[in-house]
């Protein structure tokens, strides 16, 4: 159980502190056969410990069956590790909504529970000030449900960090390939830029780094459990933006990232790299459940249609060659247009619900 901190102050990285009540934030990590990466994600976390007093991790292993739970529970014994991090091995590997929920539902159940909660990859680094950064954008907007961080690469590249929800014209546009029509069609672009260090809302925010205001996941629920892999933050997001919560892109808050460590879909390199099949999958339920079944079939008619238009192109030597994953079109076929009778059913994880009990998607795989 996680103990309790009481009133504090957040510190910011240019040295000034703001009292609060609700500096307290765990941090949640869901290793998948990464355990160098976990601890070097552990280790970057450290340094905010000073900055955001009462600073807890659960560290979840993600039924990894590699030898991940025996390397990573003998590192959170140790004293560096011990007093602010807890260890939750799971037995099965349920998908990174599922794997989450099991830890956010302890840490919602502890007596003294959280005011936010930060979803953070195991192949993501913090810098300096990176979580302040992100608490004291929610402590200055109490309708945001959610804040987001800007993810680089090595190199210090800004990666796809902020977004727009999908939508049927966004399906079209994405499957086209093709700027022109971009503008014609006068579709604002998916991703969403900000000016510098401002601050900025968007519909939805990479869960890669991600703060959560519990308050918020209280009221609409936690991961929708139907989702193995991709888009279940998206869904999480609409959700929360339905009910009036919004979401921030701080990008003041730096974190680098090594994408698709644990699924091999890598960061931006979805062309050169085979879509598994859960992603179209779950790219159907996100439609189905966003906007209802009948749009499922649609975003993916968008998309085909848009694809014969890039297709077109790239016969006339006009379109580029890496635009989409190999086969995507094929796959988007084989794995169903149409929802199936499950993406009808709600699956959405309640924050005071059964723990361990196996993911909805299970039962229909």
């Amino acid at each position: 159980m996680l103990e309790p901190t009481g009133p504090s102050t957040i510190k910011s990285p240019d040295g000034t502190t703001t009292p609060t009540t609700a500096s307290r934030v765990t941090v949640v990590i869901v290793n998948y056969r990464t355990p160098d990466l976990s601890l070097a994600c552990l280790a970057a976390l450290a340094g905010e410990r000073e900055a955001v007093p009462g600073l807890r991790v659960i560290l979840v292993d993600g039924g990894s069956d590699d030898g991940s739970a025996g390397r990573l529970a003998a590192a959170v014994a140790e004293p560096a590790l011990g007093d602010w991090v807890s260890f939750l091995p799971l037995s099965l590997n349920g998908g990174f909504g599922w794997a989450n929920n099991q830890a956010i539902r302890r840490a919602l159940a502890d007596e003294a529970p959280p005011a936010y909660i930060h979803l953070l990859n195991p192949d993501a680094e913090v810098e300096p000030g990176a979580l302040a950064r992100l608490v004291a954008a929610l402590d200055a907007r109490p309708d945001a449900g959610s804040a987001g961080s800007l993810l680089i690469d090595h190199d210090g590249r800004r990666l796809g960090s902020a977004f727009r929800f999908p939508t049927i014209a966004r399906e079209f546009l994405r499957g086209a390939g093709t700027p022109l029509l971009d503008r014609l069609l006068r579709v604002a672009p998916i991703n969403v830029e900000a000016q510098g260090d401002d601050i900025v809302e968007a519909d939805w925010v990479t869960g890669a780094s991600v703060l959560l205001r519990a308050e918020a996941l209280r009221a609409c629920g936690l991961f929708d459990e139907g989702f193995f892999l991709y888009f279940e933050e998206v869904e999480l997001m609409h959700r929360l933006h339905a009910a009036g919560w919004r979401a921030l892109f701080v990008p003041a808050s730096r974190v680098r990232h090594i994408g698709g460590a644990a699924t091999g879909v890598v960061d931006g390199a979805s062309a050169q790299r085979k879509l598994p099949d859960y992603w179209f999958r779950s790219r159907r339920r996100f439609f189905a459940r966003a906007y209802g079944p009948g749009w499922a079939r649609l975003s993916g008619l968008a998309w085909l249609a848009g694809f014969g238009i890039w297709r077109l192109r790239e016969i006339a030597g006009l379109g580029r060659d890496s635009a989409h994953a190999p086969g995507e079109w094929r796959d988007l076929i084989r794995n169903g247009l149409g929802a199936v009778g499950f993406d009808r059913e709600a699956a959405v994880g309640r924050w005071d619900g059964p723990v361990d009990r196996p993911p909805a998607w299970k039962d229909h795989s």
